[in-house]
């Protein structure tokens, strides 16, 4: 399952790249090597699985294999960390609670990619093989990294979403404990993983030495879990009572920034010309529009048609499921019936939903 982590945290990092740039009001450095080094992460994720498997006696040919990629997958992830380091350098950084997150996400994952790349000696790994080292290694990666890039994702697009702002000092208050909590809670397991403690085990003797190790890593999961509940309150909070938004409270680089907070159901009246990576900051400052101009050679402008709402699509959808679990368990006896009775369901939503009447647009209607 391995090459799931870098499933998780590829989309964490497109997430990082849209938001640091914004508020450090600087494109995002080494745009190209960005890409290129995720595409590389993407292929790599799948030759690195075994370092966590150089017990079981793979042989020392299979075992210098998978040292080597662990060793080498590092280094495009190297680089998205230095891309994004130089990305703030000398930028006018706006520390957000948004910012804030993406700031604790480079450096979290950096102490979980360092701990990530001593697996790459068998030697060592077979020390930290089944202890809570990789526990503490895991949470790093997958929590320091790809929850901190959805906590800044949240409160970035929150206002674009619901048309209004989060609350920044309730949002800093959040960060700080969640940022806390994180490091209090798993940063111990690697003592205690060096130490000896295995995973997956519900008790321990207490002369083990370990106790010390795992009561402060419990006195930081509870700072952690109320800094999730600050971050549910905010939420809750924010939709009805936050301040009104506007369309682009974040002076954004991107075209969902130039239109009204939250997007009409049709998002945008004309498709957009694209003529640049960061195309609303040129539009605002002067540079290439990015909507056609009436009258030219390239004016798309035409009324919008949204087709009438409907309910069989969901419908559908409740039929794939129940077919779908029907087929997975295929050998039991409810699943021939429910992969019948959900293709069933399945086939007639999708048919009635074809033959719904057509809400044909008006001649004059602008929308």
């Amino acid at each position: 399952g391995h090459p799931e982590v870098y499933i998780l945290i590829l989309p964490a990092m497109g997430i990082i790249s849209e938001i640091l740039p914004t508020f450090s009001k600087k494109p995002l450095f080494g745009y190209p090597v960005v890409v290129l080094s995720g595409v590389i992460i993407g292929f790599m994720g799948w030759m690195v699985w075994s370092h966590h498997m150089f017990t079981v006696g793979l042989g020392p040919v299979a075992n210098s294999v998978f040292a080597l990629t662990t060793m080498a997958i590092a280094v495009p992830t190297g680089v998205k960390i230095f891309n994004y380091m130089g990305t703030m350098w000398k930028g006018s950084i706006r520390l957000t609670t948004s910012m804030l997150y993406a700031i604790g996400f480079i450096f979290l994952f950096v102490i979980g990619g360092l701990s990530g790349v001593m697996h790459s000696s068998a030697a060592s790994d077979a020390q930290q093989q089944d202890t809570y080292f990789i526990v503490g290694h895991l949470h790093y990666v997958l929590f320091g990294g790809s929850i901190m890039a959805l906590g800044s994702g949240v409160y970035y697009w929150f206002p674009k979403i619901t048309g209004r702002l989060m609350d920044e000092t309730v949002g800093k208050l959040n960060f700080w404990l969640v940022f806390a909590g994180m490091n209090i809670t798993f940063f111990p397991m690697h003592f205690l993983g060096l130490d000896g403690m295995p995973r997956r085990i519900y008790t321990y003797d207490s002369d083990m030495g370990w106790n010390l190790w795992n009561g402060v890593a419990t006195a930081g999961y509870f700072l952690l879990a109320l800094g999730v509940l600050v971050l549910i309150f905010n939420f809750v909070r924010s939709v009805k009572q936050g301040e009104i938004a506007g369309s682009d409270p974040w002076d954004g680089r991107t075209l969902e920034w130039s239109i009204p907070s939250p997007p009409p159901e049709y998002n945008f009246e004309q498709i957009p010309f694209v003529h640049g990576r960061d195309s609303f900051w040129d539009q605002k400052r002067g540079g290439t529009s990015t909507v056609p101009v009436a009258g030219s050679s390239d004016d798309e402008s035409h009324s919008i048609h949204l087709p009438q709402p409907s309910y069989w699509p969901i419908v559908a959808s409740l039929g794939l499921l129940i077919a779908g679990y029907g087929l997975i368990y295929l050998s039991s006896a409810a699943g021939l019936p429910a992969a019948l009775i959900g293709g069933a369901i399945t086939m007639v939503a999708v048919y009635a939903w074809s033959f719904e009447p057509v809400n044909d647009p008006d001649e004059n209607e602008d929308h």
